[in-house]
């Protein structure tokens, strides 16, 4: 059918009457530079790690876009618990970071309105940074690229009001930055130290706080290298300090205040300021939302890693169960000096660095000097520029950066042990009369949780040996930490193995001292009963240091840790103390008289043999029938030897190291 001009002109007419209409109606795009009309002067960070550069007519509804809430206009910065995070940091950010850095002598100031609308609803309540988010900072770009200003919210579950309050991050001595802390000033509410008594018990409401959603605003102010600070909320009184940034007050460990002792230095960051604190560095405004919460296991810092729940990374599962943080601007404006410059050297070095491989030889430089075999068979003899994920690789726990040892209860052993290893093995051999000294520094994060209680070795791992490479092959130093389940605390104790008189290895024992807790030989009366918990142990993340100096034939040890006192021992590895029956310790006897092994050593012990260092994750605990041998065989459970499903269920071991030294052996200290 033909259509006549009039009809095809019609529909022409209605189609522009549509349009137009659709036009006139549809509503304008709200865009966060509308609002805030700062962002050219900043780089954004998003919650996923990238850095999007200027947020000019930029949106992304995951993490950064603009919202009208009735006549008002925001910016809504928005970040999970876990994520991609930038630089070093534990924690994800949707952030702005300065593009120019000034002088602390220069005039700067920043000041914003803001409301914080979420933080993440799980975490560690004993661990300071749970719950919490950062809305405003100072940031240095040189040197440690500390912090001299952080202004948080932090609201504990089940509570109406949150706490404000802000830290000062002291500008670290030296070269090691690992000893840096926080002092933190209350606003309204408590200061960052004030934490929970256990994992899910809270602190009382504070009755000045203030509630999510409640508006507040703040100025940093800089000149002349004085910080000058104001808080101000509607209903709440006004709040003011001041700093000075180039002169500081923690100098010495004398000046170090009472809080910081209590909340940083059982977790070893006892550090003191250099005199004239962020003097001569480019400093920086950052303004957003900085989630303080992440997915990582308190034992690994007790005041950073606050073990909230993550759904493994996955954004839309922590958005839907309030495991975010998430702070809307309403306005805010930043002014800096003309003599400004680049801050493009701190985008450069990281940007993407969460992403890139750091190698155990850059944490540990003697790698060189070793080879390594891992808990699946894998050896490698060039350890420079060398991981190996799920085995050997690095971590940053919030403070610096460790090397991981990690093995399962079952995989592929070597053949003459019984167990799995994740362990350094020296390339150079020394006899015990030229000597050698090996140093560790340490923490142990887990021990099998699957075992029986009964058998001296279960629950535990071997974290430095001397190990000989001729006649029994036997190993006159191990050093053990053991944890039994339910336990806070674990022990830590060191093995002398006889070098057992005559070809029949088969006698040969262990006599072992116990440093903090127990020895190996307390054992529980039951598979599932447990000995006391030790007094003076050492916890899971907890570190401690060794070191096994062998100088002219005789091993000297030196075992240290923060808050126990520091215990030394000398043995003579070239002369048996355990030359006759009669000699044999009763710990002996009893552990291993039953066992049949009650031999003696060779007069001269190890005279004369080749022996070599050994460090790393040697796990104790294995899936082999107790029956068979109750001092060894752990009868834990092994999945089969599936390595996935161990690390799923408890059954592995893994120990850090953050530092270590290998070389000859030196007179001891008088």
């Amino acid at each position: 059918m033909t259509k006549s001009p009039f009809a095809f002109r019609h529909l022409i007419m209605i189609a522009l009457i549509s349009l137009v209409g659709c036009a006139e109606n549809k509503p304008s795009i709200l865009k966060a530079n509308d609002v805030i009309p700062i962002f050219e002067y900043f780089n954004l960070i998003l919650g996923d790690g990238s850095n999007v550069g200027k947020a000019v007519d930029y949106e992304n509804k995951d993490f950064f876009y603009a919202t009208e809430e009735g006549e008002e206009k925001w910016v809504v910065f928005k970040t999970p618990n876990a994520g991609n995070t930038h630089g070093t940091s534990n924690n994800t950010r949707t952030e702005l970071a300065q593009l120019k850095k000034w002088s602390p002598m220069t005039d700067a100031k920043l000041n914003a309105t803001l409301k914080v609308t979420n933080v993440a609803v799980t975490g560690d309540a004993r661990v300071a940074a749970s719950y919490s988010v950062v809305v405003g900072q100072i940031h240095s770009a040189d040197g440690h690229e500390n912090e001299p200003f952080k202004l948080y919210y932090k609201k504990f579950p089940g509570h109406t009001k949150g706490s404000v309050f802000w830290n000062y991050e002291i500008n670290t001595a030296g070269e090691d930055n690992s000893k840096r802390w926080d002092y933190s000033y209350p606003i309204w509410g408590y200061d960052f130290s004030v934490v929970g008594s256990d994992e899910n018990t809270y602190p009382e409401e504070p009755a000045d706080g203030i509630a999510l959603g409640e508006e507040f605003s703040y100025e940093v102010k800089v000149k002349e290298g004085v910080m000058y600070l104001t808080f101000s909320s509607e209903g709440h009184e006004t709040v003011k300090f001041t700093k000075n940034l180039i002169d500081s007050e923690f100098k010495t460990a004398a000046d170090v205040p009472e809080q910081v002792q209590n909340l940083f230095y059982p977790i070893g960051q006892d550090g003191v300021e250099r005199e004239n604190a962020y003097a001569e560095e480019g400093l920086f405004f950052k303004l957003g939302s900085y989630n303080q919460t992440n997915g990582k296991s308190p034992q690994v810092n007790r005041v950073w890693c606050s073990g909230a729940e993550t759904h493994g990374g996955d954004l839309k599962k922590q958005y839907a169960d309030g495991n975010y943080a998430e702070v809307w601007f309403k306005s805010a404006q930043v002014e800096i000096s003309e003599d400004a410059i680049s801050n493009q050297g701190y985008f450069t070095a990281n940007d993407d660095l969460s992403k890139k491989t750091v190698y155990p030889s850059e944490v540990i430089p003697f790698m060189d000097k070793f080879k390594i075999l891992m808990g699946d068979g894998s050896r490698e003899d060039n350890l420079v520029n060398f991981e190996y994920k799920d085995f050997f690789y690095t971590v940053i726990d919030g403070t610096r950066r460790w090397v991981v040892f990690k093995t399962p209860n079952s995989g592929v052993t070597s053949p003459n042990s019984s167990n799995t290893r994740t362990e350094l093995h020296e390339k150079r051999e020394w006899v015990p009369e030229e000597g050698g000294k090996l140093t560790g520094t340490c923490r142990v994060m887990h021990v099998s949780t699957t075992g029986d209680a009964r058998v001296a070795a279960s629950f535990s791992t071997v974290v430095g040996q001397i190990h000989s490479g001729e006649g029994h092959e036997n190993e006159p130093f191990k050093l053990y930490y053991k944890k039994f389940p339910g336990h806070e605390k674990g022990s830590v104790f060191w093995n002398y193995e006889i070098n057992t008189a005559g070809e029949d290895n088969a006698g040969r024992w262990d006599f072992s001292t116990a440093i903090w807790g127990h020895d190996m030989a307390v054992v529980g009366t039951a598979k599932d009963e447990y000995p006391a918990e030790p007094e003076d142990g050492i916890k899971l993340g907890e570190e401690f240091s060794y070191e096994v100096n062998v100088y002219e034939g005789i091993m000297y040890l030196t075992f240290k840790s923060q808050n126990h006192e520091t215990k030394t021992f000398t043995k003579n590895l070239i002369a048996s103390e355990y030359v006759n029956k009669t000699d044999l310790p009763e710990q002996v006897k009893t552990l291993f008289g039953p066992l049949g092994q009650d031999g003696t050593e060779r007069v001269t012990a190890y005279k004369g043999e080749l022996n070599y260092f050994k460090q790393g994750a040697y796990n104790q605990t294995n899936g082999k029938d107790p029956e068979k041998n109750i001092v060894w065989h752990t009868g834990a459970e092994t999945y089969g030897g599936d390595i996935a499903k161990q690390y799923e269920n408890g059954s592995y071991t893994e120990v850090w190291f953050r530092d270590s030294t290998v070389g000859p052996g030196e007179p001891p200290l008088k």
